[in-house]
């Protein structure tokens, strides 16, 4: 159990039982009480406290005793840790893909570690998160503030799972997480999508036949060979991507790190055959995920440049994407990018009754309930198969086989 030491008075001892409480060399200097008590580790601590602050010490010691017993005891000392100091460390220890290292160290280093400083991690308050979201209201797009703010509130996760702080200020109560308002997915008409392909370079065409007749992402197109295409059976294997980590091509695994398979009509079947007959696929070799210490792969690719190089997503949206949108009367930007060929997927498939659940796993989601979200609005046709179906059920029950029954 802890103790209060009162530092401005001591207990004399007059022999025969009496005492009397004298002044120190202390007296009417600094703090007046100080609170001594063991942490769970054994180690000797202490708090400080001024004059007629001795209630405060006394809850204070409580409260220590208290949190020691319920095992959430957290030493005042270390959430003096500097925040800089401990965000630049969970930046140094958290694992990511590395191709979600590089935007995460620039968001974090840019827009978070800025305002906060190398002031004590565990003086940050929730009205400090609060300030720090708004003032980034017209600086950042508020997709982009709301996985800053997720970058922020893993920063102090971290910080509570090393007992430098009890809570996480960015789950109070009164802080909320920057929410964009989801744009509802429009899918191409047939006729944008023959616009788009037919202003793109002979070599890089069949791609959107792979991105809307597989739902393939733009990555994962990039990093298809050969063996990859089951052409028989109609089925594509999707069990790499190529994608660019600090300005250098790598392979790595698809997106959610899970290999899967999608349906590959028969027609996208003999555009890449037909593709392969004259421009033939090209071994490359390319570190797997880290550009620098990446195990080295090698893969035939299906979709090279010219140069027999992998295709780099910056150089081919730049150089030929974006010519191709803008022939076709659309605007660049992300809802145009070539993931929208992914949505034309989607959408034909729902428009076929085909289940939320085979959609989610040939898109590659990491849940069926995300792929609700996203396409629960093209549904709409499955309401008219469900009045249809109902209505062969109830439609005749006034006729002639209900009065003789």
């Amino acid at each position: 159990m802890g103790s209060i030491q009162d530092r401005w008075w001591k207990t004399v001892h007059l022999g025969e039982g009496k005492t009397k409480k004298v002044k120190t060399s202390r007296f009417g200097k600094g703090d007046r009480y100080r609170v001594r008590y063991d942490g769970p580790d054994g180690r000797q601590l202490s708090k400080s406290f001024p004059d007629r602050q001795k209630k405060a010490a006394e809850n204070f010691l409580i409260d220590v005793e208290s949190d020691k017993r319920r095992g959430e005891f957290v030493d005042p000392a270390a959430g003096k840790k500097p925040f800089d100091t401990f965000a630049e460390s969970w930046l140094r220890t958290h694992q990511f893909d590395e191709s979600s290292r590089e935007t995460t160290e620039i968001r974090v280093r840019k827009h978070i570690i800025p305002f906060f400083g190398d002031g004590p991690i565990n003086t940050i308050k929730p009205s400090d998160v609060r300030e720090w979201d708004t003032s980034l209201i017209g600086v950042l797009a508020v997709a982009t503030r709301s996985v800053a703010f997720s970058h922020l509130s893993a920063i102090f996760t971290a910080a509570v799972d090393d007992g430098l702080i009890r809570k996480n200020p960015c789950s109070a109560k009164s802080v909320t997480q920057p929410q964009p308002i989801p744009r509802k997915v429009v899918p191409w008409r047939k006729s944008t999508v023959a616009a788009i392909r037919a202003d793109l370079p002979p070599r890089y065409k069949p791609m959107v036949d792979v991105g809307g007749g597989c739902g393939a992402r733009q990555g994962e197109i990039f990093g298809v060979a050969p063996d990859d295409f089951d052409f028989e059976g109609g089925w594509l294997h999707i069990r790499r991507q190529v994608k660019r980590v600090r300005s250098r091509l790598v392979f790595g695994l698809p997106k959610n790190d899970k290999e899967r398979r999608t349906p590959l009509p028969a027609s996208v079947g003999r555009a890449i055959q037909a593709h392969m007959a004259v421009c033939e696929p090209v071994t490359v070799t390319l570190p797997w995920e880290d550009p620098f210490r990446g195990e080295p792969t090698t893969v035939q690719l299906v979709f090279t440049t010219a140069r027999k190089n992998a295709v780099n997503r910056s150089t081919f949206n730049e150089q030929c994407w974006h010519p191709a949108l803008m022939a076709a009367g659309l605007e660049r930007g992300r809802h145009n990018g070539m993931h929208a060929l992914r949505h034309l997927f989607a959408s034909a498939l729902l428009d076929a009754g085909e289940n939320i659940k085979a959609i989610s796993e040939w898109l590659g989601h990491s849940d069926p309930a995300f792929t609700l979200r996203v396409y629960t609005h093209l549904m709409h046709s499955s309401q008219g198969r469900a009045r249809h179906a109902l209505d062969q059920v109830f439609g005749d029950l006034d006729g002639p086989g209900l009065a003789q029954s």
